[in-house]
């Protein structure tokens, strides 16, 4: 059975997708208990060195912490603004072959043995071509498709590539 569905990605979505791939990975969780841990050393050296000590380690803790969510929405408005593609309507179609996209009049055909992961968070649903690229569709959009979308992909992809909720 076919499934198609119309998909407009927003900026909201794209960082979305940029805070899930960020802190999923080394680099995300890193930072985020390397921040952790020097706002601890600021909260218990408090009082017993000098206040300007202290006084930077919360800075650079809220630094680690703030810094990689405030630099992902920046980037995700800038790919937005920047990519003509995403600003267009993507049509997806969903069938025994794989998945089909459409944006304008541009196709791109995606067989499911190409198909590097597909996820979904409580959000989207992550279809992965490679590593790090992905398409991105938000649950929202997808309604009432994803349960077929979902009973396809879990026939046609292995278990180890395919982790939908």
């Amino acid at each position: 059975m076919d499934t198609e569905v119309l998909i407009q990605i927003t900026d909201k979505d794209m960082y979305r997708f940029n805070m899930y791939h960020a802190y999923t990975g080394f680099q995300g969780i890193f930072a985020t208990v390397i921040g952790i841990a020097v706002l601890a050393v600021a909260a218990v050296t408090w009082g017993r060195v000098d206040t300007a000590y202290s006084v930077l380690y919360a800075i650079f803790g809220v630094i680690f912490l703030v810094y990689t969510p405030l630099a992902l929405k920046m980037r995700s408005k800038r790919q937005m603004l920047l990519s003509p593609v995403l600003k267009e309507p993507m049509h997806y179609s969903f069938d025994e072959a794989g998945i089909h996209v459409a944006i304008g009049e541009q196709q791109a055909d995606l067989e499911w043995k190409m198909v590097y992961r597909m996820l979904s968070t409580g959000r989207q649903l992550l279809i992965y071509s490679t590593r790090v690229n992905a398409y991105i569709l938000p649950m929202e959009q997808l309604a009432d498709k994803y349960p077929a979308v979902k009973a396809l992909a879990e026939q046609k992809l292995e278990p180890y590539r395919c982790k939908l909720k």
